[in-house]
């Protein structure tokens, strides 16, 4: 498999050194922005939780607003049930 000395860099052993290093790199930089990313919401929970809110619940409501609102529906729905079968 010799990708061959192309618009994609030299190639050793058959691997295109400089396509190889831009894809490690963009991996790289999303990582990067992924661990920023991480401590940015982080901080806004802290924020939430100084501000009195249960982040807990912050986080279940972030949850069920990806879903679709039937999804929601069913899953409250046997949620209500399951609670009236326990006598809660």
């Amino acid at each position: 498999m010799d990708i061959g000395n192309g618009p994609e860099g030299s190639a050793t052993g058959g691997i295109a050194a400089d396509r190889l290093r831009s894809i490690i790199e963009r991996v790289e930089r999303l990582e990067e922005e992924r661990k920023a990313l991480g401590s940015d919401i982080r901080d806004i929970f802290a924020e939430a939780k100084s501000a009195g809110f249960d982040v807990k619940v912050v986080k279940q409501i972030i949850k069920l607003r990806k879903q679709e609102p039937a999804e929601v529906e069913e899953q409250e729905t046997l949620l209500d049930i399951y609670r009236r079968a326990l006598g809660m």
